[in-house]
């Protein structure tokens, strides 16, 4: 446990310091080091730990293995509605998208080889995009850039 009394994730050995595929324990593995990161982040963290309370983390995280399992292996696992969610969710805009991925990019790049990190950050790109365009899209006002076309973390020296 940590100082906020969440499990730490597994720290990598020698022996899998860069995962070569994906499977269901290497999604685990990603989620629970980026929400252990995200929950500690000055921007994201806030925003949350305000929305999920410390008790419902667990569930979270079971969502958020389904989901990323449904996207990178097929699975068909997750059941649920990520926009419907997201619009009840207080403090989200636009910006944070970007940091959302800049910590997302990192993680991936961190645990996986670079082709299968390459593989989580272009779904996970996309993801965000259309997120952020089903969230906050209006026709009369201008656009940002589009985050499937941003510089890669490495490039940011992230």
């Amino acid at each position: 446990m940590d100082t906020t009394g969440e499990p730490i994730p597994k720290t990598m050995t020698e022996d899998d310091a860069q995962l070569h595929e994906v499977t269901e324990a290497s999604i685990i593995h990603l989620v629970d080091t980026f929400y252990h990161d995200i929950r500690r982040h000055p921007l994201l963290g806030p925003i949350f730990n305000a929305r999920i309370a410390p008790d419902a983390w667990a569930p979270h995280l079971e969502k958020m293995y389904a989901f990323w399992s449904s996207v990178m292996l097929t699975s068909g696992r997750y059941k649920g509605n990520p926009v419907a969610v997201h619009q009840q969710v207080g403090g989200i805009t636009p910006e944070l998208f970007g940091h959302w991925l800049d910590l997302f990019e990192a993680t991936a790049s961190r645990l996986f080889v670079p082709a299968i990190a390459e593989e989580f950050v272009v779904k996970a790109r996309r993801i965000a995009e259309s997120l952020r365009l089903a969230l906050f899209f209006r026709p009369d006002a201008p656009w940002s850039s589009d985050l499937r076309d941003r510089a890669s973390s490495s490039a940011k020296g992230i």
